[in-house]
């Protein structure tokens, strides 16, 4: 594909204008046009009915034409993503972050929260002040913590020496760290205490996400119930005032007949439109079969499609770190070295799709859950995460086996 570059410094707006089937907001239209002016989306739909002339400016932008078999996609959103090509958030090193960020959007994520993991409290604190900078910069949207306030029984590949039972006063100096950048956090609510952290999260506006825990059906129900009405009395509304559940299944018990455990009340609370369900979609850390029946039972209005990515997302086997913790990559999974415990993803977010969609999701549902819904979480359904007049210029193109041929962000082709 040969896209035009952008003027080093000129006062003309940039235009584009890009054809092909679009995939937005639950929808498939075959013969599509994005207009693209700036870095703003000035129209999207069917191609004939957009007209040069009733655009200003339009007339002589040439067209980028893909083949009718390639699709364009909003830009994905990435709710839980540590890194990748190298470079891990979590250690809170700029030059490190940097490089993943790049990959990542250059990958098709044009949109992300930097996750961290469980850590001391000056490692958190010095990760969070690093990560409001590079938010600052446009370059993420927020932060997401995955603990500290985890249980030990689930913990996965956090690192158990720093879990701890919720803490009021390390939670405030966390809020006020982060400026307003705190998106999400998540945190097992059989914890004493759990019930304070929840409101005091819903007070600062930061979105509860229910995971690494080992709680009963009925825990999980009440507090999700209780993050949810907690977000709706700090005046969020739609799916920003849901709660999140964190990589559902994983960092959890095993649903079980005779003891449910917090899957059977995620998912009954997702399937209400009242919880929204994060999936790692990757073949590693759920099977084809579970992701379509998720799917099937909530609809994909109430699922996020994640990455839980790390360094080694795009990268080959080989040794890695998360955070502190040493990690090995065999075909493609990622393990801690120190338990075996699964280490995070090595997907990127259109893997993820393309799987999904290889597990007999439809393309339209599967796309939605990687851009509409996240996007809706962080509020932010009027400024990114579909294909609409007046949105932010981010586009995904890719052919008909899902593998990508381009990526605008902020109006720019990303080479």
């Amino acid at each position: 594909m040969t896209v035009p570059d952008r003027p080093l410094s000129s006062s003309a707006p940039v235009r584009h204008l890009i054809t092909g089937t679009i995939v937005s907001d639950g929808s498939v239209i075959e013969d599509g046009l994005v207009a693209v002016e700036d870095d703003r989306i000035a129209f999207a739909g069917p191609a004939a009915e957009f007209h040069e002339a009733a655009f200003e400016g339009f007339e002589e932008t040439p067209r980028t034409e893909f083949p009718a078999e390639r699709y364009i996609l909003p830009g994905f959103v990435d709710l839980h993503c540590h890194g990748g090509n190298g470079g891990d958030f979590p250690s809170a090193d700029e030059s490190s972050a940097r490089k993943a960020i790049d990959f990542l959007h250059r990958s098709g994520t044009t949109t992300l929260l930097a996750s961290m993991v469980t850590a001391s409290r000056d490692d958190l604190l010095r990760g969070i002040e690093l990560y409001v900078r590079l938010a600052d910069e446009g370059l993420i949207t927020g932060i997401h913590l995955e603990g500290p306030f985890l249980s030990h029984a689930r913990c996965g590949a956090q690192n158990p020496a720093y879990l701890l039972e919720p803490d009021l006063d390390l939670m405030n100096e966390l809020v006020e760290a982060a400026a307003g950048k705190l998106a999400t956090m998540t945190y097992a609510p059989e914890l004493p205490g759990a019930a304070a952290l929840v409101d005091l999260m819903t007070f600062h506006g930061v979105t509860p996400s229910l995971g690494h825990t080992d709680c009963d059906d009925a825990t999980a129900a009440a507090s999700l119930t209780a993050a949810r009405e907690g977000l709706e009395f700090a005046g969020f509304d739609g799916v920003s005032s849901l709660p999140t559940v964190t990589h559902l299944f994983n960092g959890m018990p095993p649903m079980h007949h005779r003891a449910p455990g917090p899957v059977a009340a995620c998912l009954r609370s997702a399937q209400e439109g009242k919880a929204v369900v994060e999936l790692i979609a990757d073949g590693t850390h759920l099977d084809p079969s579970t992701v379509a029946t998720v799917f099937q039972l909530v609809g994909a209005a109430n699922v996020v499609l994640v990455t839980d990515s790390m360094a080694a997302a795009g990268l080959s086997d080989g040794n890695y770190m998360l955070g502190p913790s040493p990690v090995t990559v065999t075909d493609g999974v990622a393990t801690l070295d120190a338990t075996g415990s699964i280490a995070g993803g090595t997907a990127t977010m259109l893997d993820v799709v393309r799987r999904t969609v290889a597990a007999g999701v439809g393309l339209a549902d599967a796309v939605s859950s990687a851009t509409t819904v996240p996007a809706a979480v962080l509020g932010l359904s009027d400024e990114l995460g579909g294909l609409r007049r007046g949105l932010r210029a981010d586009l995904v193109v890719v052919d008909k086996e899902l593998q990508l041929a381009g990526v605008l962000r902020n109006g720019d082709w990303l080479a």
